[in-house]
Formats: C-alpha cells, structure tokens, sequence
C-alpha cells in the first residue's frame, strides 16, 4: 500500500508509471473509492448469504491476487490507463471484500465481556501488521525494483492464507452474534 502511490508517480526510467498527480488521484480517490466500497458492500452481503467460512477464502484470494496486476504494470512496456484504473479497482474491490471478511471475523470471534476491547485489539495488530512492513517497504523496493518488489509481496501474502484453515469459524454461523451490538 505505502509503495503504489511513488510507484505510479514514479518515472519509467526508476521502473515507474511516470503518472500525473491528478491521474494517479482519480485513480485512488474516485475508481479505487466506488471499488472499495462495492466490494465492500457485496463482502457484507455474501457473507451473510453463504457464511464466513464459505466465503473466506475467496475474499482471501480477491484480496491478494491484485498483487499480479502490479507485477503485470510494473513489467509492461509502457503506461495503459485502461490497465492502470482496472488494476486498481480490482485492487480495491478485492480489498473491500478481504477487509470485510476480516471484520466479521473479529465479529463472530470477539465474545465475551470484554468484546469491545479485544476488537479494538484486534483491529490495532491489524494496522500494526500494515505499519511494520510499510517502514521497510521503500528500503526493499529501492533494493528490488517494483516488478521484483511486487513478486515479493505476493509471495509474502502465501502464509497468511495458509493459515486460514486453522482459524475457528462455525460452519452454521451466517449472520452477526446476538450478543455483538453494531450500533
């Protein structure tokens, strides 16, 4: 996340898209908003059709399965906007359903009398587990490029999926816990 943005502004010549500010901002504020918010939307909605644990790891893979289209920008010859818009809905509609996926699962598993406490917890490893790799990020790519740097952090995403088969979800669970109030 903290390496898209110097990515597109980026000139070719340092493996960049060499984009405008404006470009990269329509980019991000409006086609990566509508998407976020989409997948968003349709993450909440599928989850409570099918349940989490259906839906999991297809909200798991459109959240890191984005990365091969920044291998593929990173890579190709030239600046295509079409590309560059795709990859970033695609990028934030797969992080809208990843993102929701995640918060009702901190739902379903944040019980007890101190629900309120362990989801805030919860919600600031998360933050914590996108600060920590932010700070080296621009270290690595300098030392990678952005198509290796890219490959990289697709590679990075594998063990956090390997893990999803171990986590407790209920499989008759579809909607939110009684005891969780959402107001």
């Amino acid at each position: 996340v903290k390496m898209l943005v110097p990515f597109m502004r980026d000139p070719f010549e340092a493996g960049g898209l060499g984009l405008d500010t404006a470009t990269v901002g329509y980019a991000y504020g409006t086609v990566g908003i509508v998407s976020l918010v989409i997948g968003g939307i349709l993450g909440g909605w599928a989850i409570s059709k099918f349940g989490l644990k259906k839906c999991i790891w297809p909200m798991a893979f459109a959240l890191n399965a984005p990365d091969i289209g920044y291998i593929y920008l990173a890579t190709s010859a030239g600046t295509d906007l079409t590309a560059v818009y795709s990859v970033v809905a695609i990028e934030q509609f797969g992080y809208g359903l990843g993102f929701t996926a995640f918060m009702v699962f901190l739902m379903y598993t944040c019980r007890g009398d101190y629900k309120t406490a362990h989801f805030a917890i919860s919600t600031g490893l998360m933050a914590l587990g996108m600060m920590v790799p932010g700070m080296i990020s621009g270290k690595l790519q300098q030392m990678l490029g952005y198509s290796n740097f890219f490959v990289m952090i697709l590679i990075a995403s594998v063990p956090g999926m390997l893990v999803i088969p171990f986590l407790p979800m209920e499989d008759t669970v579809k909607e939110v816990p009684k005891d969780i109030d959402l107001n």
